[in-house]
């Protein structure tokens, strides 16, 4: 039975539902009240921001929701995660950073989660909910169960991109989520006035999409307002925008000076206080026993977790990735295979695991009836119909898709369609994919693929030539795959989409057309795994993706010379394979890095920390990078032909460090 169900009935059993949505409130009031004094004693840690006032609008919202369905919240969220059916103990543990915490103590007040109940993560990052709301959304449509998803927001999200991206995609894709505003009419320490000139109502026409408004004061108004959308959702409809108005008695933070609204203000909204409005209707000894039971229930949750232990230093690495199924490293491919290309490499490998896993969808700019900028979709769409999707250009919103989708139990698989856009959608991968695993404690599943790619040499210019690995290698939690042949993607896109974690692909254009044997339809080739890709013994020499064949081609140069130089192939930049690269090392006591990036703080740079640090004594000669200058790609052919390394330059530099 769904909390729906109880709202039809006699006088008594709506008596008795409103009896339960007070418990929920006063839940909510006291977990929020006793929250704050526990940070005044310094027993709850970090940044708090409490919700009290807004209790209706978390309870109302929840109320039609049934187990399967799914909310994501802001960093005021502990309302909705309560409202959503999360347990007061565990949660009062995890804002106290207690290993028995819901996120096991890794995520606190801003970050609670718990997908198995519908709970797709608060969040830290103003607006960042909607387009992964978006992407539960798109889960549940394509599993056409009926769910629905609620994203709550409040109204200084309104101003960020990622509300336009996400609302904007929902309404093209017809999906069934609540972008529910809590307008509290205060974003952060401003009034509404001086962040908005449009109304919400406007706004949502814009869109093409429905819009309802609420007294987000009224326990019993948002609940029935709520139930009429959830089953027009459920029933196929599209996204509705409803406003629910309320006020937050507390300061933005616990803290807050509240300089900028006048204390008669605050007053007043009181008079509106949600369990004073629902008191009125219930009858006040039944009122007055609520209280107490849940007086009780926090009380006791605050001795449980005052009891715990925080979580043991030597689980300081949990969490961060998922284990990944071992995969050997396939054999050798025979002398007379067949022989493809790599931008055959890349649909092969999409249409395999699209047909293997429903659980796979692939979505991003011109992927489904264009087939790709490239030509690389060209066909699945028709192929696997609903599962290959147009999105608007909304960078942030694919890649929020992608989060929310993946937490929702899909595998996306979505492309940017350039490496250099990665900045647009950086807070999607910098804070959302990479860090959600960690942050709720393993809850949180992440196995989705960024398909994008780059590459200079054609007068791109600058904003579409660059090679960004090394931001994104920086990046704890994240995987970055950088394949430098036709087989190797075909292996590696495959591997990455049955990965558990957050994958960044990295393709070069400029190899689109490279020819190359073809593997087998089951070859798969290890994550995080480098490899040697020709034997030598006078120097290392390191790369990944195009620039390895400009690699191969010196060291055939210098061959002729005398000088064998054995080739690495990092193909996979993060995590990072220390062993083959050390172990190449101790042989050839000499190491050049070669890379397309430019020099000043890359990959190349991490390796030659690493060579000295962990590979000193082998080393008899300079740790040499061999890479373009800390200078934007230029356009002009002459200037980018002195910018981009070349066989001839890398085969300048092993010359000179063999000669040492």
């Amino acid at each position: 039975m769904t909390q729906a169900s109880h709202h039809t009935g006699t006088g008594s059993a709506q008596t008795d539902r409103l009896l339960e949505m007070y418990r929920r409130m006063r839940r909510i009031r006291r977990f929020e009240e006793r929250a704050s004094d526990l940070y005044k004693v310094t027993e709850i840690p970090g940044f708090l921001h409490l919700s009290i006032g807004q209790e209706a609008s978390a309870v109302g919202a929840c109320w039609p929701l049934g187990p399967r369905d799914g909310i994501t919240s802001t960093h005021r969220g502990h309302g909705h995660v309560l409202a959503k059916g999360l347990d007061s103990a565990s949660m009062m543990a995890e804002l106290m950073g207690k290993e028995a915490g819901t996120c096991h103590g890794r995520g606190g007040s801003m970050h609670i989660a718990d997908p198995g109940l519908g709970i797709y993560g608060a969040n830290g990052i103003v607006g960042a909910g909607l387009p992964i709301a978006a992407g539960v959304a798109t889960a549940a449509k394509l599993r056409a169960a009926g769910d629905v998803v609620v994203a709550f927001f409040g109204d200084g999200a309104v101003a960020q991109g990622m509300f336009h991206e996400a609302v904007n995609l929902a309404a093209v894709w017809d999906l069934p989520v609540v972008f529910l505003c809590e307008n509290n009419h205060y974003s952060e320490f401003s009034p509404e006035a001086e962040q908005h000139r449009a109304p919400l109502s406007a706004r949502a026409a814009g869109y093409g999409i429905e819009y309802q408004h609420v007294d987000g004061n009224d326990v019993l108004a948002v609940a029935q307002t709520m139930t009429g959308i959830v089953a027009r959702l459920r029933a196929g409809g599209g996204p509705v925008l409803l406003e629910a108005e309320t006020y937050r008695w507390h300061g933005h933070y616990e803290g807050d000076p509240e300089r900028y609204r006048p204390a008669e203000e605050v007053a007043a909204a009181k008079e509106r206080d949600p369990l004073l409005v629902a008191r009125r209707r219930l009858d006040a000894a039944a009122a007055d026993a609520v209280d107490e039971e849940i007086d009780k229930e926090i009380e006791a949750a605050i001795d449980w977790a005052r009891s715990l232990p925080e979580p043991a230093p030597e689980t300081l690495h949990d969490y961060v990735s998922a284990p990944r199924v071992p995969i050997p490293e396939p054999a050798p491919l025979p002398a007379d295979a067949e022989i493809f290309r790599s931008m055959d490499a890349v649909r092969l490998a999409l249409e395999h695991e699209l047909a293997a896993d429903p659980s796979v969808f692939v979505a991003g700019i011109d992927v489904g009836a264009g087939g790709n900028v490239f030509g690389l979709t060209r066909g699945l769409a028709q192929a696997f119909p609903g599962r290959v999707r147009d999105t608007p250009i909304s960078e942030s919103a694919v890649v929020g898709t992608a989060v929310g989708a993946a937490m929702a139990g899909m595998k996306p698989v979505v492309e940017i369609m350039y490496m250099d856009f990665i900045g647009v959608c950086l807070d999607m991968l910098l804070n959302q994919a990479a860090k959600l695993r960690f942050m709720t404690g393993g809850r949180a599943s992440m196995p989705l693929v960024v398909r994008t790619q780059f590459g200079a040499g054609r007068s791109s210019g600058s904003q579409h030539s660059q090679s960004l690995e090394a931001i994104l290698a920086h990046i704890p939690g994240l995987t970055v795959v950088m394949p430098s042949n036709p087989a190797d993607t075909y292996g590696l896109l495959r591997a990455a989409i049955q990965d558990p974690n957050p994958v960044v692909f990295v393709e070069n254009r400029l190899q689109y057309g490279l020819k190359g044997p073809k593997p087998p339809a089951d070859h798969l080739i290890p994550l995080g795994k480098a490899k040697v890709v020709r034997e030598g013994t006078d120097i290392t020499l390191v790369s990944w993706s195009r620039m390895v064949q400009d690699a191969l081609a010196a060291a055939e140069l210098l061959a002729g010379e005398g000088i064998s130089v054995e080739v690495i192939d990092l193909r996979t930049i993060s995590p990072l394979d220390r062993e083959t690269v050390l172990a190449s090392l101790a042989k050839t006591n000499r190491l050049v890095i070669a890379h397309e990036a430019v020099r000043d703080f890359g990959v190349g740079a991490e390796l030659a920390a690493m060579a000295v640090d962990e590979g000193f004594w082998h080393l008899d000669a300079p740790v040499t990078r061999v890479a373009p200058p800390p200078v934007p790609a230029p356009y002009a052919p002459s200037l980018e032909r002195v910018w981009l390394p070349s066989r001839d330059t890398i085969a300048e530099t092993l010359r000179r460090i063999a000669a040492v």
